[in-house]
């Protein structure tokens, strides 16, 4: 029996005995409250090192009752446990003080670990890790404190109570859903469903009953009533991301969708009424593909009302740090790490990176240290090698210096998915290995090439 006692303060019985069973099984000695008044009795008689504490209480608020425990004792490690929808509640706790959170349901690997965590933090005199650094005026998830961002925040408050539609542009992996969710958080409709639906992921054929569902025996396969995404969304918002890439037959039908707020649902006799905003998003230039004949100019104008542009990470300065700093404690904590810092030429080097898949990148790289190393700070030894050339999930700079000029005699007589590759490269290459500018050029969207690339880097796939 481990002799240090832990303070649980849970109100739901059930829960209450599931963590007491747990913790005794694994040699703690625990004490169990059940509302906040008998939880800050027990700390005051206890003075215990690690406390458990549940934000949602019947008789007072979790975060009051946490800052006035480490007001009493400000070296306690609380550890709070808060429901998915919370999270929020959970980033403030550790703003306020707090060691380290758990998000239910979590497992009991999950559940010790922070235990023995905030134990051997508590002995060893270690002060608490500091949260992520989230901006306290930035909606929804968003993390960044930059001049751009401000700008962005502040067109998203503006427009979020309007039923006008919205028009989201920016590079891959600039948080453009982020956005879109944080216009519907912030909206009268917040209640109500947000249903995404990607229009670049999904087969032509399949699209219309996607959008606008379809009635059985319809066509072959269609086994059942399927009601659709902009049937989903009523009385909510539908976020149509990568619009660009829609088939122009299915943008006559969203046009008259968006003029008559009518669906009619493949194979239905009747059209049926649904109350929908529409928020949509594209990481090309919508102007031009109006231009090229692959958007109709008349729906660019239904859709283009309230325009907000998505900053590329390369553009908002210290914010890669900000972010990758809360990236770092947040994998950390799931994957039982140690890490709470990045070291200062880490830091620098992040800077000057050019970031070609934004914050989606950034986010892959900091899970990949996370997870194959360990330690207190995130090192450049730690960072993916293809981080250490020009920029991370372009083709490394020494192969781009080495990209042929391709002229018709070297392609003739190849197959087709190695000339396809070569002219991928050498289009990536002549524009200085960034691949969303290769990708307007080959008129295909990024996300495409970043799936060609790692395609390439495993056999067999293409």
């Amino acid at each position: 029996m481990r002799s240090e006692p832990l303070l649980l303060v849970e109100d739901t019985p059930s829960l209450q005995l599931v963590y007491e069973s747990v913790l005794k099984t694994a040699g703690y000695t625990v004490r169990s409250a059940g509302d906040g008044a008998s939880g800050l009795a027990a700390f005051r008689t206890m003075r215990p090192a690690v406390v458990l504490l549940d934000l949602m209480l019947p008789d007072r608020d979790g975060l009051d009752l946490l800052q006035e425990m480490l007001s009493i004792r400000p070296d306690t490690h609380v550890i709070v446990i808060t429901a998915n929808g919370s999270i929020n509640k959970a980033v403030a706790a550790m703003r306020a003080g707090a060691h380290d959170f758990l998000v239910k349901p979590f497992d009991e690997q999950r559940f010790l670990n922070a235990i023995d965590n905030a134990l051997a933090s508590a002995e060893t005199g270690t002060a608490p890790v500091p949260g992520p650094d989230r901006s306290i005026d930035a909606p929804g998830e968003f993390i960044g404190e930059s001049p751009v961002m401000h700008q962005v925040y502040e067109r998203i408050r503006s427009v979020a109570r309007s039923m006008a539609t919205v028009f989201i542009t920016g590079e891959s992996g600039t948080g453009k859903e982020l956005c879109a969710q944080a216009v519907h958080d912030l909206s009268n409709r917040a209640n109500g469903p947000f249903v995404p639906i990607n229009c670049g992921a999904i087969p032509t054929e399949l699209m219309e009953s996607e959008v606008f569902g379809h009635i059985k025996g319809s066509f072959t396969g269609a086994i059942a009533d399927k009601p659709g995404a902009a049937a989903a969304a009523d009385g909510g918002t539908l976020f149509l991301d990568e619009i660009c890439e829609l088939d122009l037959n299915l943008q006559t039908k969203l046009l008259r969708f968006l003029q008559t707020s009518t669906i009619q649902p493949v194979g239905a006799a009747r059209p049926r009424k649904v109350n929908v905003r529409i928020v949509c998003a594209t990481n090309r230039d919508p102007m031009q593909a109006v231009r090229r004949g692959q958007f109709r100019e008349d729906l660019y104008y239904r859709l283009h009302v309230v325009p907000i542009h998505m900053p590329p990470l390369r553009d908002r300065g210290e914010d890669v740090n900000v972010i990758a700093r809360s990236a770092l404690w947040r994998y950390a904590r799931e994957e039982g790490r140690a890490f709470a810092t990045i070291d200062d030429e880490v830091k620098a080097l992040f800077r000057s990176l050019n970031w070609p898949g934004n914050v989606r990148q950034l986010l892959n790289v900091v899970r990949h240290v996370v997870v194959l190393n360990n330690g207190d700070t995130l090192t450049r030894s730690m960072l993916p090698a293809e981080i250490l050339g020009d920029t991370a999930h372009d083709i490394p700079a020494r192969r781009m210096e080495m990209a042929p000029v391709l002229t018709l005699d070297a392609l003739v007589g190849k197959p087709l998915a190695e000339v396809e590759r070569l002219v991928i490269e050498a289009t990536i290459s002549s524009h200085g290995g960034s691949i969303p500018r290769a990708a307007r050029v080959l008129d295909v969207s990024p996300s495409t090439l970043y799936r060609k690339i790692e395609g390439w880097k495993t056999p067999g796939r293409s």
